[in-house]
């Protein structure tokens, strides 16, 4: 399957150190080598980069290594195909239009039977199950909310209902942002962590290249990292649990929904994880 990498920032801020990790994991310390792309929100729109080839020798993979695009929400994938074709059509992320704004998806995981009838307005481009997917969930939001502009606490709620019902086809594994903030589901494999001041010194697992992130940053900059396998070695990553939902927000999280039993585990196992949450999913 593929592998997804978040990022949610405080300030904007370049995704160079956690990429050129992750993009080992295409073709050198990993598989994943049937496409990639990346996506990096500026306001309502983004900078959307897709190539069929992996991200070890694709030549716009090198230009996002070596140049600093600075922004707050960014999404990158790298695949490793289950369904579709290995062309540009069903590379991740996906990008649509909706109330105004781009929407980004990325999708991790394997849908199977998933046949969801759509109303026309989002239609897939490629053959793959994630855009699919994406398509319905902008279909049911669409449907919910007609030309409103939800919170994203509404937002949040819809895709609670949403996901869980997705997922019965299978694994499903998906980043969602509309530049404001970046959802986040898992039904099997997602960490995240959260960098703040005072920041501290990270070294990549796939490549020899650390950094010392305090000479790089100041007090008002926060950033949460999310990917599907941890990217350091010498940082701790907090696992989702299956069917964890998060929704982060200027670095930190802002929604978190998982079922009574998990967030009970969790807070015993760590007060300090005790965060503000939308509701328990039962």
């Amino acid at each position: 399957m593929c592998q997804l990498l978040g990022m949610n920032c405080a300030t904007p801020t370049d995704i160079d150190f956690s990429f050129r990790g992750f993009s080992q994991r295409a073709g050198v310390t990993s598989d994943h080598s049937d496409g990639f792309g990346i996506a990096f929100f500026e306001e309502k729109a983004c900078r959307l980069f897709v190539d069929n080839h992996s991200a070890i020798e694709s030549r716009i993979a090198d230009l996002i290594r070596e140049y600093p695009i600075k922004s707050r929400n960014v999404i990158a994938h790298i695949r490793k195909a289950t369904q579709g074709k290995i062309n540009l059509e069903n590379s991740h992320p996906f990008v649509r239009e909706l109330w105004g704004r781009q929407w980004i998806f990325a999708h991790n995981g394997d849908l199977l039977q998933f046949h969801p009838e759509l109303t026309g307005r989002f239609q897939p481009v490629g053959d793959t199950d994630s855009e699919l997917a994406f398509c319905y969930v902008l279909d049911q939001l669409a449907l919910k909310f007609g030309n409103d502009h939800p919170s994203l606490e509404d937002i949040f709620a819809v895709l609670q209902v949403i996901a869980p019902q997705i997922a019965e086809h299978g694994t499903f594994n998906f980043f969602l942002s509309n530049g404001q903030a970046l959802f986040s589901y898992a039904t099997t494999k997602l960490h995240w962590l959260i960098r703040e001041y005072p920041f501290q010194y990270a070294k990549l697992i796939d490549i020899d290249v650390d950094i010392d992130f305090s000479t790089v940053t100041t007090s008002a900059d926060r950033v949460a990292v999310i990917t599907t396998e941890p990217l350091t070695d010498n940082e701790t990553w907090q696992a989702y649990q299956a069917g964890e939902m998060i929704l982060f927000k200027d670095g930190k999280i802002e929604l978190q929904a998982m079922t009574t039993v998990q967030r009970l585990e969790r807070e015993k196992q760590d007060p300090s994880l005790v965060r503000k949450t939308r509701a328990d999913v039962y």
